[in-house]
């Protein structure tokens, strides 16, 4: 099922897919054609028991930032929020949502570069599983490492940014750095002074943050075009 909204710079196509437990609702943003690239991120939200969803704010940011920025921009809820059908599963079955979500945009755009990319929980989600595929680009925004368990986590081996606001309530922030310190090779991290965890009037600063340090990135995807 397909349904397809237009802004002036992105159009909006919204989707029902098989997951794993029943359908999951998917918003894919897309740039105009002349200016796409051969890439796409899959954005993960925030707790789903919390209020989080793929309309979350500063996941919304992430997605429609990077789209921007030329790559096919793909939002989805997890089982339980919104139309996606199941219950929360603890972690483990968003795993597999998320899988299911990059089957499909794989299915979708068989020659694109894939990027993963969350927020708070969701970026422990794509966090986790990230090994297992040939990323690109992994995109972390405040990785809530002593909330979850982090213990198996596997370095992804592809460039990886992290950004966190140095005022975050939820997520500790010295627990994050530290943790981020202790990897080999380190991410880069990008600390985003005064912001707390949901970025309230940092949105618009999020978003260049995002422009500045993936710019590189996405030229790179210039030359798969």
């Amino acid at each position: 099922m397909k349904e397809a909204t237009v802004s002036p710079t992105l159009t909006s196509e919204k989707y029902l897919i098989d997951g794993p437990v029943g359908q999951i609702e998917v918003v894919v943003d897309l740039p105009p054609a002349e200016l796409q690239r051969k890439g796409m991120v899959i954005c993960c939200h925030p707790h789903p028991v919390h209020g989080g969803a793929m309309t979350n704010k500063v996941i919304h940011t992430v997605a429609r930032t990077i789209a921007e920025m030329g790559l096919a921009a793909v939002r989805f809820n997890f089982r339980g929020v919104g139309k996606s059908a199941g219950e929360y599963d603890e972690g483990q079955g968003e795993r597999d949502d998320l899988r299911a979500v990059i089957a499909w945009a794989q299915t979708q755009w068989p020659d694109y570069t894939l990027w993963l990319s969350g927020f708070s929980f969701g970026s422990y989600i794509a966090a986790m599983i990230a090994h297992e595929y040939e990323l690109a680009q992994l995109i972390s925004i405040a990785p809530p490492v002593h909330r979850f368990d982090f213990s198996d986590f596997v370095h992804p081996g592809c460039h990886w940014l992290v950004v966190m606001g140095d005022a975050d309530e939820v997520v500790d922030f010295d627990g994050v750095e530290e943790w981020i310190t202790s990897l080999l090779p380190a991410p880069e991290f990008v600390v985003m002074e005064s912001a707390g965890h949901f970025f309230h009037g940092r949105l618009l600063d999020l978003k260049a943050e995002l422009e500045s340090h993936l710019s590189f990135e996405c030229e790179q995807l210039e030359k798969l075009c």
